[in-house]
């Protein structure tokens, strides 16, 4: 039996879309007349599945790493209770809301029906379910112990979106900020200078420079403000498509690296990731080498990723862990000292933790040093802006008083 992701249409000719398990597609054709729909396509949710992997860009909903969490937690409760795997994958999809989720999970239940395991069920969704989690939920099923590992995994999916909605939201306020500021400055220059400047037009006199200077810069905005975001807009496209180069993004990647704030911020942000997953991976038992090899290609930055492939080949060949890592001179020395203590001792995914734990702690407070001074600093720049084209505009008014005394 698998699962069938279908579209139908209602006796009022509503489209209907979900999943059906059944035999054959012509099985849930059959299903669907049943409950008075009108088949219009059914398709196995494997080949559906495989159809948006072929493709860069698809409408179907993502599933969340909040929802993947959610999924994996109910499923180590379940797992837990003793009951069968494809008995709690079908609890965990009547549960759950989002018809994505349920595709996905009635599809991993139909793979696990037909013989195979949890994790060769899960390679079917690889965008849903990364190496990590397959490669963390292969070892627990051959350890036996399938519900403490799952129980890890949402851990670490929790804590790794926690981490991303962090940045992303220390960020959000100085952006939202910025173009606030830079809308209301670019407003006023438009549309309300060149009313007032119309008041002045008709004198002979000549203005001030500061006002001849905003006069000037309102013309320029009003004259090519259309052909400047046109510009930027396809100048972050081009920029986009030159990081796809790898020789690109590897050096726009070290260039981050080298920046005063922003190269700590990446260190860091990439450094927790990396010793997180590689702390989870060496504790369900997957092997050191492929512990590093899966850890390293969550490292967003290339010059890191390509510093973990280097210090994986030279474990390889009987070096130690942290050695390795701190040749390329890219991790905290902090991480580095930890993870040299942890492999002496025997200790090494207690390490690791502390190490991602140390790096997100880092992370927490140099995002909220950020956000506390780029907040006052863009509200004391707009604010300077705006003194200055109101200066521009009085000064006239100033000037004409004086001469009429």
């Amino acid at each position: 039996m698998g699962a069938f992701e279908y579209t139908a249409l209602d006796a009022n000719g509503r489209e209907k879309k979900g999943v059906l398990e059944g035999d054959t597609a012509r099985h849930i054709r059959q299903l669907l007349r049943e409950k008075q729909l009108l088949p219009v396509a059914v398709e196995p949710v494997s080949e559906k599945e495989a159809t948006r992997q072929r493709t860069s860009f698809s409408f179907a909903r993502r599933v969340s790493g909040n929802d993947v969490a959610l999924l994996t937690r109910q499923l180590a409760t379940l797992s837990k209770a003793g009951l069968p795997l494809e008995e709690a994958l079908l609890a965990v999809s009547q549960q759950s809301e989002k018809p994505r989720v349920q595709s996905v999970l009635l599809g991993v239940r139909s793979k696990v029906m037909e013989g195979h395991t949890l994790a060769d069920g899960l390679a079917d969704f690889p965008r849903v379910f990364p190496e990590i989690y397959r490669a963390t939920v292969a070892a627990g099923e051959q350890a036996g112990h399938l519900d403490a590992v799952l129980e890890r995994l949402a851990d670490y999916t929790e804590s790794r979106d926690e981490l991303r909605q962090k940045i992303m939201g220390a960020l959000l306020y100085p952006i939202v900020l910025s173009i606030m500021c830079l809308g209301i400055v670019s407003g006023l220059l438009v549309y309300v200078v060149p009313k007032v400047v119309e008041v002045f037009e008709s004198g002979k006199g000549k203005l001030p420079l500061m006002t001849r200077v905003l006069i000037a810069f309102s013309d320029f905005l009003r004259d090519w403000g259309l052909w400047i975001v046109a510009a930027l807009v396809i100048g972050g496209i081009a920029f986009a498509r030159w990081l796809r180069n790898p020789d690109a993004r590897r050096r726009f990647d070290g260039l981050l690296l080298r920046l005063p704030l922003v190269g700590r911020l990446v260190r860091g942000f990439n450094t927790a990731r990396f010793t997180r997953t590689f702390s989870i991976l060496t504790g369900s038992a997957v092997p050191v080498l492929e512990s590093l090899r899966i850890a390293g290609q969550g490292v967003s930055n290339m010059p890191m990723r390509e510093a973990v492939d280097s210090a994986a080949q030279r474990v390889r060949e009987g070096a130690p862990i942290g050695r390795s890592l701190g040749q390329s001179r890219l991790f905290p020395p902090m991480t580095i000292h930890l993870v040299s203590s942890g492999e002496s001792s025997g200790e090494l995914e207690d390490m690791l933790e502390r190490a991602a734990i140390s790096q997100e702690r880092e992370l927490d407070g140099i995002m909220a040093a950020l956000v506390g001074l780029l907040g006052p600093l863009m509200i004391v720049v707009m604010g300077l802006f705006v003194m200055g084209i109101v200066f521009a505009m009085l000064m006239p008014i100033f000037e004409m008083n004086t001469l009429i005394r």
